[in-house]
Formats: structure tokens, sequence, C-alpha cells
């Protein structure tokens, strides 16, 4: 093990994971590996079987597959909003949460993107799509948007970890060879020179400006594969910036939550502290709000336009078929938060966990009231339907969502949860602040 005198408190924190694995992670990823494998098996029947072991048949053609799809590039937003957003406007006590949110942006958009080749049945007619696919279509735009994002997300995440490689390089000599090798190879020969930094700073300013209108055009892209078509209210203009703010909303709440789960597991308190659940808690309240008003004013204008099609889907989701899963989502998507965060005793790591919790429960109710109700009640009356989804989709989303926070923690068990050199940087700049507004006033 590296000489731990030569380290500092910080590199002590942060190196004690990746060269020790507790009785608890492994117990942690064997119960997701398993739940995981449960939904390998669901998703083998299905390509055994074809797509009728599913509840997807006319006139429900997207069901619980796309519903995952939007949640999960909508928690991909995490990382735009946190690293990026915050990085343009400099908000210091960022920089302690950036990798885990740009973690879950990068594995959030891999679960994304394959939702949809599980909804195509099989994974083949995925070439189909790359050679026959038309321009026109929203499906097409999507395609290219979620790549780029997906792309630009990867890069993103890449840039800020090269001076810790080199620090685990150089420091953690008695590293396994194999994790020498890799750590030297993506390093790319960081040395730590000024020059280096220069441009590395560069670089990450770069992209912070450019991922944050790529993100907001994959929402709104993904709205669109909804808004144009003629489906009942999914015909909206309301959709891209709602669908923007969904994907915020949940993004934020999923930060909290695996953020709160590695500064418990991680012992990083010393690092994340009440000023980020503070102030991203006042950001998770405010968007809970803007949340809330765009769905008072899409059910609003529905019903004061009285349109029978329109009307059918409202009165499924909240008095008929649907209404358990349409107030279950109010409540936890704006009552809980609330209560919970409109206090500053609420802003804490357990009350944000709670809260955030309850909103990723709710987002996904959201989606799913978006994609089964319209498709349900289609303007052919005598084509109704209701959709029940069978146990191979509910244990294929079991399956995505253990795999999502199984690629998420065997990450960091051997990548370091923090920039090191970004939380040192705002320490030293904390420090001079705190210098200067230490020294006396001089007056004639």
């Amino acid at each position: 093990m590296s000489d731990q005198s030569q380290l500092s408190a910080l590199e002590r924190t942060v190196f004690r994971p990746l060269q020790k694995t507790g009785a608890g992670f492994w117990a942690v990823s064997l119960a997701l590996g398993a739940i995981f494998l449960a939904g390998a098996y669901a998703y083998l029947q299905q390509l055994i079987n074809g797509l009728g072991v599913t509840g997807l048949n006319r006139p429900v053609y997207w069901g619980i597959y796309l519903t995952n799809f939007v949640f999960f590039i909508g928690i991909s937003h995490a990382g735009t909003l946190i690293s990026a957003i915050l990085r343009v406007t400099q908000a210091e006590w960022r920089r302690p949460i950036t990798r885990i949110a740009e973690a879950i942006t990068v594995f959030a958009l891999v679960l994304g993107v394959s939702q949809i080749l599980l909804d195509m049945g099989r994974i083949d007619r995925i070439f189909n799509f790359l050679f026959y696919g038309r321009i026109q279509s929203p499906l097409v735009w999507d395609f290219v948007c979620v790549g780029v994002y997906l792309l630009s997300s990867l890069t993103y995440l890449y840039l800020p970890m090269m001076p810790d490689m080199a620090r685990l390089r150089d420091k953690w000599t008695d590293a396994p060879k194999w994790r020498r090798v890799l750590y030297t190879v993506l390093a790319l020969g960081w040395r730590g020179s000024a020059e280096q930094f220069r441009r590395l700073d560069k670089a990450i300013a770069i992209m912070a400006i450019l991922i944050i209108p790529i993100a907001v055009s994959v929402h709104t892209v993904v709205s669109w594969v909804f808004g144009m078509t003629l489906q009942p209210m999914w015909h909206s203009t309301i959709f891209g910036p709602y669908f923007v703010v969904g994907a915020i909303f949940s993004g934020i709440a999923m930060l909290f939550i695996f953020m709160t789960l590695v500064r418990r597991a991680w012992h990083l308190e010393n690092y994340i502290g009440d000023k980020q659940y503070n102030f991203l808690g006042l950001l998770l309240l405010v968007m809970s709000a803007f949340w809330a008003y765009f769905t008072l004013s899409e059910y609003l204008t529905t019903y004061y336009g009285a349109l029978v099609d329109e009307m059918n889907i409202a009165n499924a989701k909240i008095w008929g078929d649907f209404s358990a899963y349409f107030w279950a989502m109010v409540v936890l998507n704006a009552v809980v938060p609330f209560a919970i965060l409109l206090w500053r005793r609420g802003r804490t790591p357990a009350g944000t966990f709670i809260a955030s919790l309850s909103i990723a429960v709710g987002m996904w109710l959201e989606r799913f009231t978006i994609v089964a109700p319209s498709l349900t009640r289609p303007r052919l009356a005598f084509q109704w339907a209701i959709y029940q989804p069978t146990w191979v989709e509910v244990a294929v989303t079991a399956g995505s969502l253990a795999l999502f926070a199984l690629l998420f923690f065997w990450f960091f068990k051997f990548f370091p949860t923090m920039a090191m050199w970004e939380v040192e940087e705002g320490m030293t700049i904390v420090s001079k602040q705190l210098t200067v507004n230490s020294q006396p006033v001089l007056s004639d």
C-alpha cells in the first residue's frame, strides 16, 4: 500500500475505497447482480418467444420500456445541471459532487439507449433503423441527439479524471499491475504542469458550455417523439419545456440518492456536507414548483378545451383506470418534496434522501401516465384497451435499474469519487478568501 504519511487527508479518503473492499460492497453487488440476472433471463424469454410475452400489443405499442427510456434519459441531466451549469456559474460548492453527477449521466444514457433495443424485441432490428431510417422521423433525430450527448458526456467525464489518474499512477505504488497500467494509459502522460492545467481548464470550460444546449436538445427531441404524433394529449407544444423541466427535476433527485449513498459508504462527510444539501435542496424545491406549474397548465388547458379525445385520456388519468398512478405522481412529486424541503431542517441528508426517493418514483409514474393512457384510448374508440405489464417487462425493468446501480458503484471501485485536484483548488480559493476577509481594514 502507498505510504499513508505521504498522502493528504483528501487522498487518504479517496484512495481508501479503491484499496480496500468491505463485505457490504460485495453483499450489495451480489444482490444487484442477482436482480440483473433475473432481468436478463426475462429478456432471454422475450428473445426466444417474441414480444408476445409482454403486454405490448395493438394499440399499446409503447409501455414500460418507453417509460424507462424517458426516465433514464431524464436522470442523465444530473451531470449536465450540476457539473456544467454550476461550473459555468462558478458555484464553488459543486466541486465534491461533480464526478458523481457526471457518472450518473453516462450510465443513465447507456441504460436509456438499451431500453430502445428492448422495445424493438430483437437487437438485430437496430440495423433496419440505421440503414433505412428517414431523416423526417423524430426517432432518427432522437438517435442522433442521444448519440452526441453520450459521446459528449463521456468526454466531459474523462477530462477532469486525467490529473487523478496521474496521481494514482504516481502515489499508489503497490497497486496491482493491471491497475497501474490502466491509470498510466488514462493519464495520457499527465505531469501536472501549469500549461497542462491551463489547457485542461480551457477544454473543460468549452465542454461545459457546449453540453448544456446538447442536453436540452436531447430531452426536447424525446418530447417531440410524442408531440409530433396525433395521439390525444401528446400533440402539444408544451411537451418540450415540460420534458426538460421533468428531466432536470428527476436528475437532481437521482443525484441526491447516489450522492447520499456514496457519502455514507465512502465516508465523505467532511467534503459533502450541509452546503451541498441545502443549496441542492432549494434547487430541487424550485424544480418541484416548476413541475407542478407545467402539470397544472397541461390539464387546465385540456379541460378548458373539452375536446372529446383529450377528455377521454384526462378523465382516465384523474378519475378512471389510471387515477391511482396519477394521484400518486402528484403526491410524490409535489406534496412530499414541499413538505420536507420547504423548511431548512428538512434539507438534511436524511430529508433530501427521502424527498428524492419520492421524486424518483413519482417521475417514473409521470412517464408511465404519459405513455400508457394515450395508447389505451386512441381516437378510434373500438380500439380501446387496458395495458397490463407482464412479469417479463417488470423483471427487465428491475434488471435495468439494478444494472444502472451496479455500473455506478463498480465505477467508483476503480476510479476516485471526487476530482481531487478540483476539490483542492476549491479549498485554496476558500482559504484565500478567508485570509483576505480576516485582514484588518485600514482607515485614514
